[in-house]
């Protein structure tokens, strides 16, 4: 994915297609143990100091070493850095994170945010999940961690957080980095967890600097919180993308536009909402839903050039359609983090991107990857690379049990999600590309068919937390006469989507089926043949009342 080019001037806007891994410890997961600190956020504020001072500490404040060195400061890095401190309760864990930030998940940011009646929720990042509970975008408060001037003489170690600095040198063999400011930190054991940066279109990167100023690359806090300040300021606003963070933003600023007089446009060269994912009737489908949300949703866009007159941004379209509007949303995927390849010497994935790592997610003797930034290989897929919550989650956490001696290979089959609002949302696990075959069962919804409903059945709003604690043999087929299925003019009301490989089936994506991915995760792992799909959709209870 990193090594396609970006978009001529005249090319489609690109999104990599979506994939989920197929990779699960040969154990399963390690339960919480009573020295593993929960990876559930708590209610408050994620900034390490509210004081007027600068968000990074003094040079002098630098550890000169530190035994775990995380680089990166999001989900993969703090699964990493629980983990490390579950199997080794005294250690020491640093890490350095270019953003100003604790680590925090960054689902709710396009998500539940958005969907908050709580004017504060801007400032503090409390949201509600769709069950009413409320619950803080920080996996922890600043009383977690503990300073890196402490980290070395603070009794039984604990884990510190560098904020607004930068990894920008590796010497792997002298086994120490350099900072952006020029200070260095020794390791023992290294994590490279960097994530990815949004891309960007090379028409919009050309048109000069009001162009560039009058556009959001969506990606972190200071992206949603700006976002929101601008949807309450500007009359109109255009989403260039649509795949998941595109679709699920148009939903969002769409709900609100009728409040603050908005218009919102959303424009892709797919023929639907996630062409490039679903099959294209249940594309359609939503591509129905995100304009009843108040959107104008212009399908078949080729962008040719954006330009800036009048206090307006032009967006002309390679057909000749002309769009204008006050400020541009470009949600066309993420580029991985890899400038630390060159100065570590380490290999990057010519047809994925991302660093190339081992089964035990080992990029050399002392060195691991985890997350967006890792490129593994996939014993059922092939090699590839994910980015989605959940396998930020277990791969941080596998490269954190690795780093402290456990040499499991990666073999979790992680899934990923999509809400667009609180009534529509499926789970997706495996390959799931619109160009291959595909076969829907579907049924009629109920009213416990929806996100909301799930949520207030698992108790949290990141559905990846809760997926993996039941298992596949939990839930029996019923008996009952399978209904055939829903024609294409007709409701999509929830239903099982496979994607077919040889005849073999490599994806799945669960409309509004939720509390099944285990039954979905087994059938991949299992790799067979099946004659009838309608049987396996069974499984499912999907015909339950």
């Amino acid at each position: 994915q990193a090594s396609i080019p970006e978009p001529t001037v005249e090319s489609p806007i690109r999104e990599p297609v979506v994939e989920a891994s197929v990779i699960e410890p040969v154990a399963e997961a390690p339960a919480v143990t009573q020295n593993e600190e929960p990876l559930a956020p708590v209610v408050e504020s994620g900034k390490l100091d509210t004081s007027p001072v600068e968000p990074t500490a003094a040079p002098s404040d630098v550890p000169e070493h530190a035994p775990y060195l995380l680089i990166g400061g999001g989900t993969a890095s703090f699964a990493a850095a629980r983990s490390i401190r579950a199997r080794d309760p005294g250690a020491r864990v640093l890490i350095v994170t270019e953003e100003s930030d604790l680590p925090y998940m960054r689902p709710p940011l396009s998500k539940e945010l958005w969907f908050s009646d709580d004017p504060k929720a801007i400032e503090t990042l409390h949201f509600k999940q769709w069950n009413g509970k409320e619950r803080s975008i920080y996996f922890q408060p600043p009383s977690f961690y503990v300073s890196p001037a402490d980290l070395a003489k603070v009794e039984n170690g604990g884990v510190a957080v560098l904020t607004g600095r930068k990894v920008v040198h590796m010497d792997v063999r002298g086994n120490k980095v350099k900072l952006s400011d020029g200070a260095e930190i020794s390791y023992e054991k290294c994590l490279i967890a960097t994530g990815g940066v949004p891309r960007n279109l090379q028409v919009i990167e050309r048109a000069g600097e009001e162009v560039m100023k009058r556009t959001t690359l969506f990606r972190k806090i200071e992206d949603f919180r700006s976002l929101e300040k601008i949807s309450g300021e500007v009359k109109s606003i255009i989403i260039i993308g649509g795949g998941f963070l595109g679709s699920e933003l148009a939903c969002a600023l769409g709900r609100r536009s009728t409040d603050v007089g908005l218009e919102v446009i959303q424009m892709f060269p797919e023929k639907g909402n996630m062409g490039k994912v679903l099959p294209e009737y249940l594309s359609n489908w939503t591509t129905e839903k995100v304009r009843k949300e108040g959107v104008s949703v212009i399908t078949d866009a080729v962008v040719k050039n954006v330009t800036y007159k009048n206090d307006k941004l032009e967006i002309k379209l390679k057909d000749g359609r002309l769009f204008k509007t006050d400020h541009i949303v470009a949600a066309v995927g993420l580029e991985p983090s890899v400038d630390l390849a060159k100065s570590a010497g380490l290999e990057v994935d010519s047809d994925f991107g991302g660093y190339r790592v081992n089964a035990e997610l080992q990029a050399c003797s002392n060195i691991w990857v985890a997350g967006d930034a890792a490129c593994f290989y996939d014993i059922k897929l092939g090699r590839r690379r994910v980015e989605h919550h959940d396998h930020a989650v277990v791969s941080g956490r596998l490269a954190g049990e690795n780093m402290t001696g456990a040499s499991k290979p990666y073999w979790h089959q992680s899934m990923f999600w999509s809400d667009l609002g609180p009534d529509v949302g499926y789970e997706a696990i495996g390959i799931v590309d619109s160009s291959l075959p595909t076969v829907g069962v579907f049924a009629k919804a109920t009213a416990k068919d929806t996100p909301k409903a799930a949520t207030e059945q698992s108790g949290t709003g990141i559905r990846s937390e809760s997926e993996t604690e039941a298992v596949a043999g939990a839930l029996k087929a019923k008996t009952t006469a399978t209904p055939p299925p829903i024609q294409q003019k007709e409701d999509y009301g929830k239903g099982v989507i496979f994607y077919l490989r040889d005849q073999v089936v490599v994806g799945i994506v669960l409309w509004n089926v939720f509390n099944r991915m285990p039954i979905a995760r087994k059938i991949i792992k299992d790799g067979e043949q099946h004659a009838d799909l309608n049987e396996v959709a069974k499984l499912f209870n999907i015909h339950e009342d």
